[in-house]
């Protein structure tokens, strides 16, 4: 078989070399209770290629792509166009088969692009030095609360209830293996929370998002002192990047750490991936910075050249010593992001902005006047919160059927609070038109009828 090469043969002499009689010997550390007494009951029986192709085939054609129709999902993950050029690009053999860069001094090319991105992201964040990227970021959030602990040697973070439940779900996780214990303020969709009664003296992060959750943007100004003064750091958290070409960076509003999601700019949705995470803080603790850190300087001939200044991950150095040991940057990713925004260019990214802000604010006013629709916010970047009338998975599931994705209920990711079950979270990029806003409008008024 294809895929199966070993006979009983091979898979006899591997065992004796192992020391080992039977494959089950090499699991006798699991619990007996982990297995199943027998194969899943939902799973088909094994195929042949073609057989197989056929059937994904099938499951594949019941995919919708997302600009075939009306489209209005965000909640971390958000549709924007991007030019032909940048998936051009990034295929060119030169990148797309690079990797880590192992021995530095040979991978000037790929050296010098994630430079270029660093910096790009340190602009966007307000902050002064940048790594070369994370995995998303919701692992991006992540480090920057254990690197909140290494800074302070404090083991408390205190997250605020509207952080997106999937970077909480990584925080209490990944933090929760090294001692960290994760306060959750309860979410606020109207956007008032009030952390600062939730800071004390053991507190190493104060992790909010802006704009939140529910679309709302916040002045991080005031929390930041409050945490500063309790001596822990302010963690601010972006999921939609392009807010940051109209909106003021966490850097300029006292945040200590800042990550984001990257995938807006130059990366496809993708069904939830892959993503890029951006990961920004201030020089004084770039030794504790988690990931890669691309720097300039000059070869022996005084010509530029660029290297690895700091790689404080696991691949490189002791694994008790490392600050990560999250094993890629997203490489491929964190190039499109950079030729995407190179492309743009700062008029061009505030101008994208201004153009997602208006979008949403028009998609708003029309929801709005909906009989049994209210939107939430006092104010929102290009996604915003509808308040229905009845449970919005339902009307989600009705609107699908009709043609039109309509937004993300937030019971999907709130599913134990009954109280947020009538919420519906709508984004609108500069990739919807008047058309698709008037067809989720007549579906939200069919649909309360």
């Amino acid at each position: 078989m294809r895929y199966l090469p070993l006979d009983d043969a091979d898979r006899a002499a591997m065992l004796a070399t192992i020391g080992v009689e039977t494959v089950d010997d090499l699991y006798r550390d699991v619990p007996a209770g982990a297995y199943l007494p027998r194969p899943l009951p939902d799973l088909p029986p094994h195929a042949g290629e073609m057989a197989v192709m056929r059937s994904l085939q099938r499951l594949a054609d019941r995919s919708v792509p997302a600009g075939s129709r009306p489209f209005f999902c965000g909640a971390g993950c958000y549709r924007h166009h991007i030019p032909a050029s940048v998936d051009y690009l990034i295929q060119r053999g030169e990148f797309l088969t690079s990797y880590t860069p192992y021995q530095p001094e040979v991978s000037q090319g790929t050296l010098q692009m994630l430079f270029e991105f660093q910096t790009q992201v340190a602009l966007l964040t307000g902050m002064e030095v940048a790594n070369a990227s994370m995995y998303d970021g919701a692992t991006a959030a992540a480090e920057a609360v254990l690197m909140a602990g290494r800074v302070t040697r404090r083991h408390r973070a205190v997250l605020a209830g509207n952080l997106h439940p999937h970077y909480r779900d990584t925080i209490t996780t990944l933090a929760g293996f090294t001692g960290f214990n994760a306060v959750s303020a309860d979410p606020r969709p109207d956007g008032r929370e009030d952390l600062a009664g939730l800071i004390d003296g053991e507190t190493a992060a104060v992790v909010v998002q802006t704009p939140d959750l529910f679309g709302n943007p916040h002045d991080l100004r005031a929390l930041a002192e409050v945490a500063h003064q309790a001596g822990a750091l302010l963690v601010a958290v972006v999921t939609e990047a392009v807010s940051l070409g109209l909106l003021t960076p966490p850097g300029a509003m006292g945040a200590d750490i800042v990550v984001a999601e990257g995938q807006s700019i130059g990366n496809p949705m993708g069904f939830g991936g892959p993503h890029v995470g951006l990961f920004a803080t201030q020089s004084r603790h770039v030794r504790q910075m988690p990931g890669r850190l691309c720097g300039e300087t000059v070869d022996a001939d005084g010509r530029r050249g660029f290297v690895l200044t700091l790689s404080t991950r696991e691949q490189h150095i002791r694994r008790e010593k490392a600050t990560s040991n999250i094993c890629t940057n997203s490489g491929l990713c964190a190039l499109a992001f950079s030729i995407h925004l190179s492309l743009l260019g700062e008029a061009g990214l505030m101008r994208l902005a201004r153009l997602n802000h208006a979008r949403a604010a028009a998609a708003a006013d029309r929801l709005a006047a909906v009989p049994g629709v209210a939107v939430v916010n006092d104010g929102f970047f290009n996604e915003f919160t509808l308040r229905l009338d009845r449970p919005a998975a339902a009307v989600v599931d009705r609107l699908a059927d009709e043609g039109v994705i309509a937004g993300v209920p937030v019971s999907r990711l709130h599913p134990d609070r009954a109280d947020l079950d009538h919420l519906l979270l709508v984004a609108v990029t500069e990739t919807v038109e008047d058309e698709d806003i008037e067809a989720l409008a007549r579906g939200l008024a069919a649909a309360a009828a």
